[in-house]
């Protein structure tokens, strides 16, 4: 089941980065030069509120809002809020800044570095080790990941130097946040489903309360919330929602380093989701690239002697 959970979150994630690049590129976020420049903060708001609203019908149907209040007055709450922080308006800004800048395809591969950073932080705080065969895996997979993610300054919708940046800011921030939610899942035993409504509401209550009033952002919020560019986004988040119930789940259940693995596969996913859904036709070298990173990525999250094992149905349920 992680395996599933880890791709689950792959390809949920790359829709919402495609859509989400499709709703980027409305007049809510071109038409004047106040948008284009808080374009990146108040989509990400607008992304995670939405997010975390389909997290409070989710646990609401669930019956497991009682648990998140009791988690929110823990020490767990605590370690979870301090992830979302990080990977939230953190991971999240630097990730839309790169999406507006360089291209939701370009984007998702270099911000797929993080799991590099990931697997390094949990090597020395989570002392969790890759067999060498996934080490090269990962490798592999990242080493595809780079050729994927270069393209001439250019051949970007906006400053190409801003969109690294913001690609990079994103990978200290989601690879963080993997270790740190890793930490908290296995010493506090707070419920994964728990973890992510309590991670996309603290990013939507950061932005709403804090960074929008420091930026002056909210009548461009308020623009957009009531802009046809506000459903796509709806549509993004709802993904962007699966995509961490997916997550949370795969590092419950794989731990940070293998879920991040399979997580990266996003960035090859987005490809083929980008020709279906904005018509961009991919080179030969990005459909290799593709097919190399989830190869790369499925070999660095499976232990294979476990998985050809006789005990490993017994060992998943586990």
């Amino acid at each position: 089941m992680g395996l599933g959970f880890g791709l689950g979150a792959a390809l949920t994630w790359a829709l919402d980065t495609v859509i989400l690049g499709i709703a980027l590129s409305s007049a809510a976020f071109t038409s004047t030069p106040q948008a284009v420049a808080l374009a990146a903060f108040v989509s990400t708001f607008l992304h995670d509120a939405s997010s975390a609203a389909c997290a409070f019908i989710y646990m609401g149907l669930r019956g497991k809002l009682a648990d998140t209040w009791r988690t929110l007055r823990s020490k767990a709450g605590l370690v979870v809020i301090g992830a979302a922080l990080i990977g939230g308006p953190i991971g999240m800004t630097g990730y839309v800044t790169a999406i507006d800048n360089i291209g939701a395809g370009y984007a998702a591969a270099i911000s797929a570095f993080f799991p590099a950073f990931g697997a390094l932080l949990a090597t020395f705080t989570l002392h969790e080790h890759l067999k060498p065969y996934q080490w090269a895996g990962l490798i592999v997979a990242v080493a595809a990941i780079a050729v994927l993610g270069y393209t001439p300054a250019d051949g970007v919708p906006g400053d190409w130097t801003v969109g690294v940046m913001g690609a990079l800011v994103c990978v200290v921030g989601w690879g963080s946040e993997a270790v740190i939610i890793d930490w908290g899942l296995k010493s506090t035993a707070v419920d994964d489903e728990v973890a992510m409504q309590i991670r996309q509401t603290t990013s939507a209550v950061t932005y709403a309360l804090i960074l929008l009033p420091l930026l002056g952002a909210w009548p461009v919020a308020i623009s957009a919330l009531t802009s046809s560019a506000m459903p796509i986004v709806a549509l993004a988040a709802a993904l962007g929602t699966a995509s961490y119930i997916f997550y949370y789940k795969a590092i419950a259940a794989l731990g940070s380093q293998k879920a991040m693995a399979l997580n990266i596969t996003y960035s090859a996913w987005a490809i083929p989701f980008a020709l279906l859904l904005v018509g961009t036709v991919p080179e030969p070298r990005g459909v290799i690239c593709a097919v190399v990173i989830i190869i790369g990525a499925i070999v660095a999250a499976t232990d294979v002697r476990a998985l050809f094992s006789k005990d490993a149905g017994a060992a998943e349920q586990a």
